[in-house]
């Protein structure tokens, strides 16, 4: 048997082997990014549904509480101070070393962190339809493949068709994420698409690379198949 003959022979062997292994993951790699790009990413975010970005000017006034009384009122190195407003209310928002603190923007006094009333107020102001389905209030207090923003925070669960929750940070009132039935689809294609099954963000899984390897290499050899078996260098070798 010469040289030739046994390249051939291993190339076809580890081809095939490695379509049998691969060959799922590469189905899996491309039905999920077909259904990924099919799908509009304004509809993946809830943008339809939430309007998470709108800015509410805060009222010129002269009545508005004083730097300087907010740097005292701190207790602890401040970073930034931004006047915002809150569910209706201009307030104050003083970024510290111990995190951000709240406090009334005309009174300067201190503010306890958005609660369960306050984070449904807000996720209702926020929703676009004028009719605002039931919503319940969970706390939450721990990552999850769902959400990964600002803890604590505050899950508005809305009973409307694409159960779509609205994630609040309780330290500043912001929307931090909104989470559709489209998004949940949308990030279980994803978990497939990286091969993170459990935290759904990892794209550096040493499952990823093993088959992103194993698919180069079946290319390769692949290749060699092609070049061996191309038509025309068979009909040279035969004449």
């Amino acid at each position: 048997m010469g040289k030739r003959t046994r390249l051939h022979l291993a190339a076809s062997r580890v081809h095939k082997w490695l379509a049998l292994i691969i060959g799922a993951q590469l189905l899996i790699w491309f039905s999920s990014g077909v259904l990924m790009s099919f799908l509009p990413i304004e509809k993946v975010r809830g943008e339809h549904l939430v309007d998470r970005e709108r800015v509410v000017a805060v009222p010129a006034t002269p009545d508005l509480v004083s730097p300087t009384q907010l740097l005292a009122s701190a207790k602890a190195p401040v970073e930034s101070i931004s006047f915002v407003m809150l569910a209706g209310r201009p307030v104050a928002q003083v970024a510290t070393a111990d995190g951000i603190k709240l406090f009334d923007a005309v009174s300067g006094n201190p503010l306890p962190p958005v609660d369960a009333t306050l984070a449904h107020a807000i996720a209702s102001d926020a929703w676009k339809a004028q009719a605002k389905p039931d919503a319940k209030v969970i706390s939450v207090l721990a990552e999850s493949p769902e959400y990964r923003g600002t803890l604590p925070a505050w899950r508005v669960a809305f009973a409307d068709p694409d159960n779509t929750s609205v994630f609040i940070a309780a330290d500043t009132g912001k929307i931090s994420a909104v989470r559709t039935g489209t998004w949940r689809l949308y990030d279980f294609f994803w978990s497939l698409h990286i091969m993170d099954w459990k935290n759904h963000e990892n794209f550096n899984t040493w499952w990823l690379l093993t088959f992103a390897i194993g698919g180069l290499v079946m290319g390769l050899v692949g290749t060699i198949l092609l070049v061996m078996r191309w038509p025309i260098r068979r009909k040279r070798r035969a004449a």
